[in-house]
């Protein structure tokens, strides 16, 4: 089982996450970050990091989110990775709240 970046990320894009990865699994769109399933031990470091609660086992997404389990793994095929954390988007805290962002995905 791997841990899904699911859509309180969108338009936020804290990196505490990223931090507290062993295995650097963690791949950077412009307003999101995703897992690269084929990279994830699954040692659930990054679920408590996450202040907006936007990374799920695999198992736990809720299911109005299961399309992000794709997602993670077609992007993590595309984004680069990202090793260190950086600071969050500047409006970050305005949408850390906003539901359904899914339509506001940067690729």
């Amino acid at each position: 089982m791997t841990y899904v970046v699911a859509d309180a990320c969108i338009k936020c894009k804290y990196t505490d996450c990223v931090d507290v990865c062993p295995v650097d699994c963690f791949h950077e769109g412009p307003n999101f970050l995703v897992i690269d399933p084929e990279e994830c031990i699954d040692c659930t470091l990054c679920v408590a990091e996450c202040p907006v609660e936007a990374i799920f086992a695999e198992d736990d997404v809720p299911d109005d989110q299961r399309a992000y389990i794709a997602l993670n793994a077609e992007l993590a095929k595309q984004w680069k990775v990202i090793i260190e954390s950086k600071d969050a988007l500047p409006d970050a805290d305005e949408w850390a709240g906003v539901k359904d962002k899914l339509k506001y995905l940067e690729r």
